[in-house]
């Protein structure tokens, strides 16, 4: 979960200039955060994967890491980053039909309105995508309280992955359920599936939490990773005994494999892509 700049319902309060990332690799000029995520080919990328053999939207995770690896700093990710970040974050979830986050991410962050600036919603529109990414939320047990910011945003649409057959009480936005049940849990892979075929979201961005991550990872289904390292040392704890990293629950018998595609810089702040190249093993 990359970091959140803004309080939900505040304005962005970004400078007229954007921040510039310098380009480490491949080398180049220096660029911002909308031309970044215009450069990045997500759609050709997703039309290949439609084309394959497992139609289920292209999905990137984008998450965030002090250089020892917290992903929080007192349960939040926002103060890890700084402008940069927040703007490659406003920037990802301008170019995607869909922004997927678990639930107790949703909670934590207080989620609003995945994209607040009517700028960034007509250049959406520009660009052939609909003017809001549809929000997704992955939760099992549906423990989302009726005064999530998101739920209270009557422009917003919802759709709510799931293996409970219940439903939330009425709320201010469109809400719709992907129900995909397997053995006592979620089938995520299905939901994927359904998220393609139903709503046709043929690029996710997922922003964590950590649980959510090693599941998707686990099934197959992560095609790119988005890290921004903060140029922080925060050693500690959570109170839990293990600090929050941005993989989180049993280690992986066989680690994932990773390919890295760029790298950027700003303020010392490093922003990593990786593809994936081969799935991890459960413990």
């Amino acid at each position: 979960m990359s970091a959140e700049p803004t309080a939900p319902g505040q304005p962005d309060r970004s400078p007229a200039a954007p921040a510039r990332f310098a380009r480490l690799l491949p080398p180049g000029d220096e660029l911002d955060a909308v031309e970044l995520a215009a450069g990045l080919g997500l759609q050709a990328r997703a039309q290949a994967r439609a084309a394959g053999s497992e139609d289920r939207p292209y999905l990137i995770l984008n998450m965030i890491s002090t250089v020892d690896g917290r992903a929080t700093l007192g349960g939040r990710s926002g103060p890890i980053g700084n402008r940069a970040d927040r703007e490659l974050f406003h920037a990802l979830r301008g170019s995607v039909d869909a922004v997927m986050a678990g639930a107790g991410t949703v909670r934590v962050e207080r989620y609003g309105r995945i994209v607040r600036s009517e700028a960034a919603r007509a250049a959406r529109v520009r660009a052939g995508l609909p003017a809001e990414p549809l929000a997704c939320i992955v939760s099992g047990r549906l423990a989302l309280a009726p005064d999530t910011p998101l739920l209270c945003e009557p422009e917003a649409r919802v759709v709510i992955l799931t293996s409970s057959t219940a439903s939330l009480p009425e709320t201010a936005a469109r809400v719709e359920y992907v129900r995909a049940p397997r053995d006592g849990g979620l089938d995520l892979a299905g939901a994927l599936r359904e998220l393609r075929a139903r709503f046709g979201v043929r690029t996710l961005l997922c922003e964590g939490g950590p649980h959510l991550n090693a599941q998707l990872l686990l099934a197959g289904l992560v095609d790119e990773l988005f890290l921004s390292v903060s140029p922080k040392l925060a050693g500690g704890e959570d109170g839990t005994g293990e600090a929050l990293r941005i993989i989180a629950g049993a280690g992986f018998e066989r680690p994932a494999e990773l390919e890295l595609l760029g790298v950027l810089e700003n303020e010392s702040h490093l922003f990593l892509r990786y593809a994936l190249r081969g799935e991890p093993a459960g413990a």
